[in-house]
């Protein structure tokens, strides 16, 4: 949510958008998440899916009433509104941003969907919350890090109020207490539970999986082999797409098939609304860390880990900074960060079932003569993320079953004979160091 802050602030200061965002107060910007979640975010999808599939009944967040139940009350919301709005006009006051209550707060207008929990758990792979908190950590306590700029200052200032301290009292994005008390934990219980996946990195300090105890059974832990399984039948697909003869081995009721199957496993995990403010709490906290790489923020220019305007990208500014405090981020921290983009609005249409029909699920491969033309753009996002897929985690999806290989006497079945298999107990995260290759979910 932070980012789309950002670009509603673009060209509205003298700041750049990340240390805009940065400069309003921690607790305008807890207040401006109660604001954003109480307008419904992707719920308000649900009111579009049928008009595009006729006859879908999708539910998002596991119930139609999961906001209006638990967004703070309208009076209370808005007899003290967050104020983020459009900075002060006076040019010689860039800091702090001024607080606007004329109309509402910046983004809450209209519904603002956020990303999908997985975003979370890609952005959280590349090792960015241990080298941001040990920034953080070595400021606060010391003066190992070079002098921060104000800036810096107002930065570290939000993210020790927000994500590091002891939340305040019934905020929405705040899903820590007694009784789960230890965050890292509860985003591992969470990732556990959506995706049967672990982080690639161990959790610090943490002894066994304890975020697995309290999961039992309820875990999605097939979701990884569906999702490489879609990948390769959308490979295969784009493969032939083109095809004016000869054999098209393209199965489109499959690919759809696949796509249902996945969307019911993550709906699975949400009756009743469960997960949905641990998803929305995770996605706020791993976008603010995102947009402090993002861009030459001020913390980045301190830190002296600037990757240029124009050619730069967040893996490179993570990785100077955690030279700086002596950790590695992963070594496919730049395909993480972009396969978080593109896999948010995906795996989104997937769990509202915008691809669970074969005439709709044709378009995560379908190229050309399209009608729309601008809807190829969905097959050109599966074809970059299946590239960047292959390369992060390792996995040959594009190394199709029905490809002939030498010494096979005949190709074998694009389709396994034996798709829904049961494992036989819940597989243990091998814990590696940092800096070594990711493995997503092995």
């Amino acid at each position: 949510m932070f980012r789309k802050l950002a670009a509603l602030l673009k060209g509205k200061t003298l700041l750049s958008e990340a240390d805009a965002v940065f400069t309003f107060h921690p607790e305008q910007l807890s207040r401006w998440l109660e604001e954003v979640w109480a307008t419904g975010g992707v719920t308000t999808w649900g009111a579009v899916v049928p008009a595009i599939i006729p006859g879908s009944s999708s539910v998002p967040l596991g119930n139609p009433d999961t906001i209006a139940m638990t967004k703070l009350p309208d009076p209370l919301r808005t007899l003290l509104s967050s104020g983020v709005n459009t900075p002060s006009a006076n040019p010689n006051l860039p800091l702090p941003l001024g607080y606007n209550t004329g109309g509402p707060a910046l983004g809450t207008g209209t519904s603002q969907a956020w990303d999908h929990m997985f975003y979370a758990y890609l952005v959280e792979s590349t090792g960015i919350i241990e080298i941001m908190s040990e920034v953080v950590r070595r400021y606060v306590t010391g003066e190992s890090l070079p002098t921060p700029t104000i800036a810096t200052t107002a930065w570290l200032r939000g993210t020790e109020d927000i994500f590091f301290r002891d939340p305040p009292l019934f905020r929405i994005a705040s899903p820590t207490s007694a009784l789960r008390p230890d965050a890292r934990v509860n985003r591992r219980n969470a990732y556990w539970r959506m995706f049967g996946l672990d982080l690639p990195h161990p959790a610090a300090g943490v002894d066994g999986q304890p975020w697995k105890l309290g999961a039992g059974p309820a875990s999605n832990t097939r979701f990884l082999e569906l999702w490489n399984e879609l990948l390769r039948q959308v490979w295969l697909g784009i493969e032939n797409e083109k095809n004016s003869s000869g054999q098209n081995p393209t199965d489109i009721s499959y690919v759809a098939f696949l796509c249902q199957t996945i969307g019911e496993m993550l709906r699975l995990r949400r009756r009743g609304g469960l997960l949905s403010r641990e998803e929305f709490g995770y996605v706020c906290m791993m976008n603010w860390f995102h947009l402090t790489v993002e861009t030459d923020s001020a913390v980045v220019v301190d830190l002296s880990a600037t990757a240029g305007a124009g050619s730069g990208n967040p893996a490179d500014r993570l990785t100077a900074i955690g030279r700086r405090v002596g950790i590695e981020p992963s070594r496919q921290t730049r395909e993480l960060f972009e396969l978080a983009d593109l896999l948010s609005p995906v795996l989104w249409s997937i769990e509202l079932g915008l691809f669970d029909d074969p005439t709709a699920a044709e378009l995560l491969f379908k190229l050309h003569n399209i009608t729309p033309p601008a809807t190829d753009q969905i097959a050109k996002t599966m074809n970059r993320t299946i590239d960047l897929w292959q390369s992060a985690t390792g996995e040959t999806v594009k190394d199709l079953a029905v490809t002939q290989r030498r010494g096979q006497s005949s190709p074998r079945s694009a389709q396994p004979t034996r798709l829904l298999v049961r494992p036989t107990a819940a597989p243990i995260a091998d814990p590696s160091t940092n800096g070594h290759p990711v493995h997503v979910g092995r």
